[in-house]
């Protein structure tokens, strides 16, 4: 397996050649104004968009489905028992483990050792409640353990966006980090998201299963004033729950290639980047 837990290349299959086409959509109250109506909205136009998506062999199998919204605050407060700081002073991370425990608990380790290194807090762990009877026999079967995790702002960090740079560096050294120790699970690991601002749910899964499947989008405290939604139908493709999408910023309808001639471009200029 590849490090995205793709096979190997075979006969006429390679992975640098997968290509996909998807549907995707886009809610928000231009005033910013958070509701539950914004989420179920996005959940609408993503089972409208199911046309523009695929399942295998087993039909209750999606080629992946998710959506991001902005940080349901009350909920994860609510959730936590109040143990989160104020909204902006805190990371969300919502991570796919691996089914393994001692696989999972070396990556739960990992986690809460990189923040403490990077100089900020570790507030705790939430199991995201999920219903797997919603979700296919394939799905379910290679289904991650799905958590979130919480990151604490740090003494001396400036302001909410040197925090994002600073979750930023946690994700990437994070999954560095685990890659090094060739988990033989470690295509099944992938953070979905971290960030004071967003959390992307997303799954091998339908459109109409994402609200019966995540919990939490059923719930009424899940308010946002944007949400971002993705179907993805992929072609010559072998779908994985870390595929699926919305990314953790975007989410693309599959041009491949402007794709790689992105990530190409962005590794030519690597070196001038800088930290702060």
């Amino acid at each position: 397996m590849t490090r995205h837990g793709l096979p190997e290349p075979q006969g006429l299959y390679d992975p640098a050649q997968e290509h996909d086409s998807c549907g995707v959509g886009f809610v928000v109250n231009i005033k910013g104004k958070r509701s539950h109506d914004i989420v179920a909205k996005a959940l609408e136009i993503l089972i409208n968009l199911e046309h523009r998506g695929a399942c295998g062999c087993d039909p209750e199998t999606g080629d992946g489905a998710g959506i991001m919204v902005q940080t349901p605050h009350a909920m994860l407060q609510k959730a936590m028992d109040g143990a989160l700081p104020e909204m902006g002073a805190y990371g969300v991370g919502m991570v796919f483990l691996p089914q393994d425990a001692r696989q999972r608990d070396l990556c739960e380790a990992a986690i809460r050792g990189i923040v403490a290194e990077e100089g900020q807090r570790f507030l705790g762990w939430r199991d995201v409640p999920t219903d797997d009877t919603r979700i296919g026999v394939n799905a379910r079967a290679a289904k991650p353990v799905i958590r979130q995790f919480f990151v604490g702002m740090g003494t001396g960090v400036a302001d909410q966006d040197a925090f994002e740079r600073r979750l930023y560096i946690i994700r990437k050294t994070i999954f560095r980090v685990l890659e090094s120790k060739e988990l033989p699970d470690f295509g099944s690991f992938y953070i979905c998201s971290l960030s004071t601002r967003t959390v992307v749910y997303k799954g091998l899964l339908l459109a109409r299963q994402m609200r019966g499947f995540y919990l939490d989008l059923a719930d009424q405290e899940m308010v946002t004033a944007l949400a971002l939604v993705h179907q993805r139908f992929s072609t010559n493709t072998l779908p994985a729950w870390p595929l699926a999408q919305p990314f953790r910023m975007i989410c693309h309808n599959g041009e491949i290639n402007t794709l790689r001639g992105n990530i190409n471009a962005m590794h030519a200029r690597s070196q001038l980047f800088a930290q702060e």
